[in-house]
């Protein structure tokens, strides 16, 4: 079990001092940070931020940042969902690794605004069933996997520019991109070494 805490911060007002816990923090500078696996919980925090930052401001861009192992897919897809839904370009970076689920995170983010850090990877396969239950139940199962797979593939080869017959095919074991790789096979427009000079002082 990690023993990590959240860090504080303090800023400077007109009415004095704040203190706030690093992703409230973020979450001033319209950047959403998921740096763990995705369930319903981590899902409704992350949509929760990004109504929030549409009804802050509609016109401004949402910066989501990723380092997940992907998880639940309900989750995910609620997420992907909502990024397409709200009114901001939601622009996403990857920061160490993206893997199953949370890989259509980042290729979900806006065209043109999708990056990764160089020694950054995407690894992206098919979901799996747990194959437990009575055979009834595990024929349920296995429709139900098949019916997300589809929606998955689906989704990647609308934002990859892949057919999702040619997805399925890269992805019938795990798809293992580096950074350039990931650029090549288009989960991402770009990879950053550093941030622009602009940008910080956006």
């Amino acid at each position: 079990m990690s023993t990590y805490s959240i860090p504080y911060v303090t800023t400077q007002s007109p009415r004095g001092e704040r203190t706030l816990d690093i992703y409230s923090r973020l979450l001033a500078d319209r950047i959403v940070y998921l740096g763990t696996g995705i369930d319903e919980g981590v899902a409704n925090a992350v949509i929760a931020q990004l109504l929030h930052l549409e009804n802050d401001n509609p016109d401004a861009p949402i910066a989501l940042y990723l380092n997940s192992v992907g998880g639940s897919i309900p989750a995910t897809l609620a997420i992907y969902d909502a990024m397409q839904f709200v009114r901001p370009r939601v622009d996403t970076t990857c920061v160490g690794q993206v893997v199953a689920s949370s890989a259509v995170l980042l290729a979900g983010g806006a065209a043109g605004h999708r990056s990764i850090l160089p020694h950054g990877r995407v690894v992206i396969h098919a979901p799996a069933a747990e194959g437990r239950g009575t055979v009834p139940d595990l024929i349920l199962e296995a429709d139900e996997v098949e019916r997300v797979r589809r929606m998955q593939e689906e989704i990647l080869g609308l934002h990859t520019g892949h057919s999702p017959e040619q997805v399925r095919a890269d992805t019938d074991r795990d798809l293992i991109l580096t950074a350039q790789a990931a650029v090549e096979y288009a989960v991402v427009d770009r990879v950053l070494a550093s941030r622009e000079v602009s940008a910080l002082s956006a």
